[in-house]
């Protein structure tokens, strides 16, 4: 059990920020249309130049809210800034305690957190690929004493947490979309997580997605997450999807739907 309760952090912080069509570019998606994944979060085009974004199936567990603008086209890229708002706290306090399932000891209650990031992101195409350039700032808000000594030392949750211990981090990354054969397309990203100053500062983190694309309704799609950083114990790797009660690495398969407003 308590395995499993590890699988459903990783899903849960992974799904944060994985990719649905144009998630990780400056795009916006049109007015009225929604995307949502298995495990990915509900977007909705509120305007042309304006979206929202939440986890419904996490959104009791872990609050949370995304928005993306669209800004002022800059060296020939499309531009735009986006801002998420999470609260893990009741999560976190769920798997504090003893017995079977928990993670966190019960002498380190989890007081109420929230996050805060802003990303300024760039898009540009090339003929049948799209670049897109992001940056920005991650503040973690703690309202109440928490101790150092209470986080989750696994690959990807470490990181993911961190900037409520240290206060503040920074992220960075490019992504590179290609269309390969008629409905087949490939994602490769790389980014990096900073926390300066804190102990294991830095995750690098790289993604390779092969969608199809049945329709402009409907992909699916594989690939694998690649984790590596430093953490209290040193540094480390790991190749995700990792399931633990199997002991092995699976590949990502996510099934993606969308529609537009009638």
């Amino acid at each position: 059990m308590k395995r499993l309760i590890k699988v459903i952090i990783f899903v849960t912080l992974l799904s944060a920020d994985e990719k649905t069509w144009s998630s990780h570019s400056a795009e916006i998606i049109e007015q009225g249309r929604w995307e949502i994944g298995l495990f990915q979060p509900l977007r909705y085009g509120y305007s042309n130049y304006a979206e929202f974004s939440i986890h419904p199936g996490w959104f009791f567990l872990i609050p949370n809210l995304e928005i993306k603008e669209a800004q002022k086209s800059l060296f020939g890229y499309k531009t735009a800034s986006q801002y998420r708002l999470t609260y893990p706290t009741m999560l976190l306090n769920m798997l504090s305690g003893d017995g079977i399932g928990k993670v966190i000891a019960p002498e380190h209650e989890i007081p109420h957190m929230f996050s805060f990031s802003g990303s300024f992101i760039g898009t540009r195409s090339f003929k049948d690929t799209k670049l897109s350039l992001s940056s920005g700032l991650d503040i973690g808000i703690v309202l109440g004493d928490l101790n150092p000594i209470s986080t989750i030392d696994l690959p990807l949750v470490y990181h993911r947490l961190g900037v409520f211990y240290n206060g503040w981090g920074f992220h960075t990354g490019i992504d590179i979309e290609r269309a390969i054969s008629g409905k087949f397309e490939i994602l490769f990203d790389l980014d990096l997580i900073a926390l300066p100053g804190y102990d294991g500062n830095y995750s690098i983190e790289n993604k390779l997605l092969f969608s199809w694309n049945k329709s402009r309704d409907f992909r699916i799609t594989t690939g694998y997450k690649f984790i590596s950083g430093e953490f209290p114990y040193g540094k480390d790797s790991r190749l995700l999807p990792y399931v633990p009660i199997l002991e092995r690495w699976v590949p990502i398969v996510e099934f993606q739907w969308a529609r537009n407003k009638k």
